[in-house]
């Protein structure tokens, strides 16, 4: 028989039942409709809340405390800074104070052995006196200190001795000295430099006047020099520090570096026009911070004054604040140096614990989208002792239960399938049964329709509608009249019978529309050969039909083979259909 070929395309468009779709099948879609199923708002990673919060409690209060700390040893740290420009212009000034006070006791005793040696007498006759020239020698050369010494009568004649030849700067100062001895004062000079190239001095007169009881004697006065405070103003000058020394109009005193000029004028520096305005006031230390002008810059300093009351004079320290805070900075940029090694850490060690607590969360997740999409198999690993790794137990337990049931429907609905297949091949076989000649006949035509399926590589749902279409395509025949079958040269000679024959494909069903399981034998099965002409070989719904009854019809038309004792006629009648067929 030679079966006429059907277009793919319209056979691949049958329509799958959903009762032939297979319990895994159907887990295996809803799955797919699970995982593909997403919020309307956007997830938020539980690694990023619990990172957050991990931070949150390790860097805010590790910020904080580290703020705390940092300003506290800032302003430790600058306070002791304070306090050691104090010390060095506190102990300066008291070791110029307690050099001015050896001079005025060395004066003083130095008067007293004159007026001892003289007799009270130092007028024009005894002031040349070898004795008193040998004191003033003695004098100038007991101190280092001392570069000059001179002793002058009330006439204002007198003797010297000293390292050094006064000019006329010191001159001026030695009248104006004078002047002051006759008044009864001491006097304290201006500093001033003495000498030339490497001889050059920095020197100031100090001057006590001579008295026999209330009587003027003349006047005792020294040159010292100051090199014992410029050697005292390099020693604590390194570190950036700037120390000198001003007199009370703000004029240079001594420095230790050579770019002050002794009797220069320092008062465009805000701390020591602080110290000029305070006067006789100005009694104890001062630190301030100022700006000094280097070129178009500016540049913070810090300094500290302290005075020196016995001469006026205030010995002053500054130094930059870059430099005087360097401690500071240098405290702040580890703090913050250790702080972001601390922030890193703690990022690292939150990103550890934070994925100890979601990489199991993830690996559930994971388990469940399988779960979700029918794999039952799934387990998870997961070795914890926390609340994550009983609920990992628990959703093992789960997965096993679902397995389970999921094999228990499936075993169902097997037994289920082979009992309706073994109801519908014993249907089908009673009614081939009432015929020889159609005896086998629904198995061969579900047998040939299979095959054809097959071969056009047809789905799996597809073949197995077909099956169950191609057993009960004939069970109409159980409402025909036995006798009909049998006597088939009667059937053809009787027009009338032929039509009620031909009905049976209708009549199937009818007899399947109430039936549970019909909607898995589709009215595809309703057209058969048979019933196609005696309808005049045309489809009573066109377009309606489904495909199955084309395939169905296609079979149905190879005729049943005849077996047992059946006449040749019935066999000359087999081979005509096929005949006709092809």
């Amino acid at each position: 028989m030679q079966l006429l070929p059907l277009p793919a395309t319209k056979l691949l468009a049958v329509p799958v039942s959903s009762a032939a779709i297979s319990p895994q099948a159907s887990a295996t879609s809803e799955g797919r409709t699970l995982s593909a199923s997403t919020s309307k708002y956007a997830r938020i990673p539980i690694l990023y809340l619990i990172l957050g919060v991990l931070l949150a409690i390790s860097i805010i209060p590790m910020y904080f405390y580290s703020s705390q700390v940092e300003a506290t040893n800032r302003d430790r740290l600058k306070t002791n800074e304070k306090l050691l420009q104090n010390t060095i212009t506190r102990s300066l000034a008291d070791d110029l104070a307690q050099h001015e006070r050896s001079q005025r006791m060395m004066l003083a005793n130095l008067s007293s052995a004159i007026q001892v040696a003289s007799g009270g007498d130092i007028g024009e006759k005894n002031i040349e006196s070898p004795e008193l020239r040998a004191l003033l020698e003695n004098f100038v050369s007991s101190s280092d200190e001392i570069a000059y010494a001179t002793l002058l009568n009330s006439e204002a004649k007198g003797i010297s001795a000293g390292r050094i030849v006064p000019d006329a700067f010191l001159q001026r100062e030695l009248e104006r000295a004078y002047a002051a001895a006759r008044d009864g004062r001491f006097y304290n000079g201006q500093a001033l430099v003495v000498g030339e190239g490497k001889a050059t001095r920095t020197v100031f007169l100090v001057s006590a006047p001579v008295q026999y009881g209330p009587r003027f004697l003349g006047m005792i006065a020294s040159v010292v020099d100051l090199q014992f405070l410029i050697k005292g103003l390099r020693e604590v000058s390194s570190g950036g520090l700037t120390p000198y020394v001003v007199d009370a109009q703000g004029r240079l005193v001594a420095a230790a570096t050579p770019e002050f000029a002794t009797g220069q004028d320092m008062k465009n520096l805000n701390i020591v026009r602080n110290f000029v305005e305070g006067g006789n006031k100005a009694q104890f230390s001062a630190t301030m911070e100022f700006k000094v002008r280097s070129g178009a810059n500016q540049i913070e300093m810090l300094g500290t004054y302290s005075p020196v009351t016995s001469l006026d004079w205030a010995v002053i320290a500054q130094k930059p604040t870059r430099e005087a805070y360097r401690d500071v900075y240098e405290m702040q940029r580890n703090a913050r140096l250790l702080a972001l090694l601390a922030v890193l850490l703690s990022v690292g060690v939150s990103i550890f614990a934070a994925r100890r607590i979601t990489n199991p969360l993830h690996v559930l997740t994971e388990s469940s989208r399988a779960l979700a999409r029918g794999d039952f198999s799934q387990r998870v690993l997961l070795r914890s002792r926390t609340e994550i790794g009983e609920l990992a137990q628990t959703f093992n337990t789960m997965s096993e239960e679902l397995e389970r049931f999921i094999e228990d429907l499936k075993r169902a609905a097997d037994e289920n399938r082979a009992l309706f297949m073994g109801s519908i091949q014993m249907l089908a076989g009673a009614v081939d049964e009432k015929d020889p000649y159609t005896r086998g006949h629904s198995d061969r035509v579900t047998r040939y329709s299979l095959l054809i399926a097959k071969e056009m590589k047809l789905p799996s749902s597809f073949l197995e509608v077909l099956q169950v279409s191609a057993q009960l395509h004939d069970v109409g025949k159980i409402g025909i009249e036995e006798a009909r079958f049998i006597d088939r040269r009667r059937i053809r000679g009787h027009e009338n019978a032929h039509n009620q024959g031909s009905q049976h494909p209708a009549s199937g069903h009818a007899t399947r529309r109430n039936a549970p399981r019909h909607r898995i034998a589709p009215r595809g099965s309703r057209w058969s050969r048979v019933s196609l002409r005696s309808q005049g070989g045309s489809d009573p719904a066109p377009g309606a039909c489904h495909r199955r009854s084309r395939y169905l019809r296609r079979v149905d038309h190879k005729p049943s083979v005849p077996t047992g004792s059946h006449s040749r006629a019935s066999i000359g009648d087999h081979q005509e259909s096929r005949r006709q067929a092809s």
